[in-house]
């Protein structure tokens, strides 16, 4: 990993966090705007060819948690792979997000993106290139935008807390898991709401494109869809909604930043986070699953989630694999 600058400590003034919500949301706008257009996701059917084996995603038989292709080995660049396609580029375009704090997110004091998830992205660069400085793009996404980015080749991989479900994987594949999170529910901290159930009839905020909507629709609240968390975090302290309620790792983020917020309510949803990647590259996708499997065994992945998301440090989720 390359060296970070010291993480930030305490709760940041709720002025300093609206100013640097705005900043991350001109930079993602200004990015989205620099994209070319994006076709429609892969359909539902989708069938992908690789050699002489065929691969389809089958909702009956999915298990989100050993869906992906199992590593041939050491991470390798060899001839006529994708990953000798990106290293003749000279770097790997990584669709991201700015406004996570603590997982992916815009740091002004170093003027780099950091965070959990960017660490995996500097891992697998470093394994093409011997080393991430100098060799990472990292382009701004939504969670609407992350499929298309992916299936059009906008971007060579996502790191977005991005969860691995039955219905993306018709769409794309993902790296075996990186991250365990939950969805749970984030009030101010006047609030009388015990969990998600309580808030019945009630406003609850989550990013459009995200699974959490759809969590909150089904527990009879009222769900309001925004592009970015942070536009939830200044809806919830403006009055304009009860709660937020999303993963439970991008929550706690949200409480770091402002000390009027609290996480109430039980787990609610199992939240496996992939690395998203075209089915079009299952050699990258085996690739990148051998770099992960370095991470966990080499102590890096517990090293940088000590340093961004603190102690105590749970053990990796172990591997598992579908093909």
């Amino acid at each position: 990993m390359n060296a970070r600058p010291r993480r930030p400590r305490g709760p940041w003034p709720r002025a300093l966090l609206v100013v640097l919500a705005t900043f991350a949301l001109v930079l993602g706008a200004a990015a989205a705007a620099a994209t070319p257009g994006h076709p429609a996701a892969l359909s539902a059917a989708t069938t992908v060819r690789t050699g002489s084996t065929v691969r389809t995603a089958s909702a009956a038989s999915c298990n989100p948690k050993a869906s992906s292709l199992s590593p041939s080995g050491p991470p390798q660049v060899t001839a006529g792979s994708f990953m000798a396609k990106i290293r003749a580029r000279g770097y790997l375009i990584a669709g991201v997000d700015q406004n996570t704090y603590r997982l992916e997110f815009f740091n002004p004091s170093s003027g780099q993106i950091e965070g959990f998830d960017i660490d995996m992205i500097k891992a697998v660069a470093k394994a093409i290139f011997g080393s991430s400085a100098g060799h990472v793009e990292y382009r701004a996404t939504t969670d609407t935008q992350r499929i298309p980015d992916v299936t059009s080749g906008a971007v060579d991989i996502v790191a977005h807390t991005m969860t691995i479900t039955c219905k993306r994987l018709k769409s794309v594949d993902f790296s075996s898991v990186y991250f365990d999170a939950a969805q749970r529910v984030l009030v101010l901290k006047n609030s009388t709401a015990t969990s998600l159930a309580s808030l019945r009839g009630q406003k609850v905020c989550a990013t459009n494109g995200s699974d959490s909507l759809g969590v909150i629709k089904a527990n009879k609240a009222i769900p309001v869809g925004v592009t970015y968390l942070t536009d939830c975090l200044v809806l919830l302290q403006q009055g304009d909604v009860a709660a937020i309620s999303t993963d439970d790792s991008i929550l706690d983020g949200l409480v770091a930043q402002d000390p009027w917020t609290k996480l109430i309510g039980p787990r609610l949803t199992d939240e496996p986070y992939g690395l998203a990647i075209s089915k079009q590259h299952p050699d990258f996708v085996r690739f990148v699953n051998a770099v992960l499997q370095q991470l966990r065994t080499n102590g890096q992945w517990a090293a940088s989630y000590a340093y961004w998301i603190g102690t105590p440090v749970p053990a990796p989720p172990p591997a598992q694999y579908g093909g």
